[in-house]
């Protein structure tokens, strides 16, 4: 096949995947926190009220694309470009099964992260323009809130790289294969990557980029129509891409402790989006019963807990583990 062709295909597909992700993560949250708050949620449309996000999605198709007169219109028309694009590459290294993978790269993890840490700049472009003080404070958080919590999320996916002696996430996933030994020494890290994977999706307690009652919608208060349809759903699509990450780095990926790799291989992809989608499901209990961080507690949090402890546990795991491979391997 084509180069091109291929390259194109890839993208289309993506593209569906991330429209598929975002509209079922937004449904999900709708019915998880009507539960949890004793609230109906969507219910007319459809069964259990699933066929609600065909109107929503009209209605952000049709709708007047305004924008305030003194915005900075070419910044703040392609700042939902500077969100979306990203988004969407975000989806290229993820690895559904051993063959399921848009683009297998030698340095997966990090073309991922790469990404993801793209998208603030779009978040704190959209705010600037917009000639709007809520929408500047909503993207100051959230670059605030970007730089405090990658660096430990970053930090705390080095035991697992370490011990799967990749940055491959499909290498990552094999490395895991039948070895419930390997979460042991990354369930520590496992739980700071879980407290800045709900920064880094916006989730509460750390929604203060776009916290309702402080900043009406935050960065994107002056956006309509389409426009903010591109970041409403990035947002809710980032939840299935750093749960997904997760899932690679720590739960072993689409593979299942003791199932042969021949039965699991026609489900591959089917078990990896369940677990992804359970968590995604956990990020959701957190958002519904847990109240929000003051911006000072959330930027302490990161930078004196999180990067500290991300440090001192990839610091003891290293220097374990390279006297355990000296003494298993003889000296080597």
């Amino acid at each position: 096949m084509n180069e091109w062709l291929r390259a194109l295909i890839s993208v289309l597909l993506l593209l569906v995947i991330m429209l598929v992700n975002g509209s079922m993560t937004i449904y999900m949250l709708r019915k998880v926190l009507g539960h949890m708050h004793l609230r109906l949620g969507p219910t007319e449309l459809g069964p259990a009220g699933i066929a609600q996000l065909i109107p929503d999605i009209v209605k952000l198709l049709v709708k007047e694309d305004r924008h305030p007169n003194k915005t900075d219109y070419w910044i703040y028309a392609i700042a939902p470009i500077l969100v979306f694009v990203p988004g969407l590459m975000a989806y290229a290294a993820i690895p559904f099964s051993e063959d399921l993978i848009a683009s297998d790269m030698t340095y997966g993890f990090l073309m991922t992260v790469g990404f993801l840490s793209i998208i603030p700049l779009g978040i704190f472009a959209a705010g600037y323009a917009s000639y709007n003080k809520y929408s500047l404070l909503g993207a100051m958080r959230s670059i605030g809130a970007s730089i405090s919590y990658e660096v430990p999320l970053i930090l705390s996916a080095i035991v697992p790289i370490m011990l799967a002696g990749s940055l491959n996430l499909r290498e990552i996933v094999l490395a895991q294969a039948n070895s419930l030994w390997f979460i042991i020494p990354a369930f520590p890290s496992a739980i700071i990557f879980f407290i800045c994977a709900l920064m880094e999706t916006a989730n509460v307690p750390f929604d203060l980029a776009e916290a309702e009652t402080e900043l009406i919608a935050g960065f994107s208060t002056e956006y309509s129509a389409m426009r903010f349809g591109f970041m409403y759903l990035t947002e809710f699509s980032n939840n299935f891409i750093l749960a997904s990450l997760m899932v690679v780095l720590f739960f072993g990926g689409w593979t299942l402790p003791f199932v042969p790799a021949e039965i699991i291989e026609p489900i591959a992809p089917i078990i990896f989006v369940l677990k992804s989608y359970l968590l995604i499901f956990c990020f959701m209990v957190v958002k519904g019963s847990v109240s929000r961080f003051r911006v000072d507690q959330m930027a302490a949090l990161g930078f004196k807990v999180l990067v500290t402890s991300a440090l001192i546990w990839a610091l003891i795991f290293g220097v374990g583990y390279k006297i355990f491979l000296m003494t298993v391997g003889g000296g080597a």
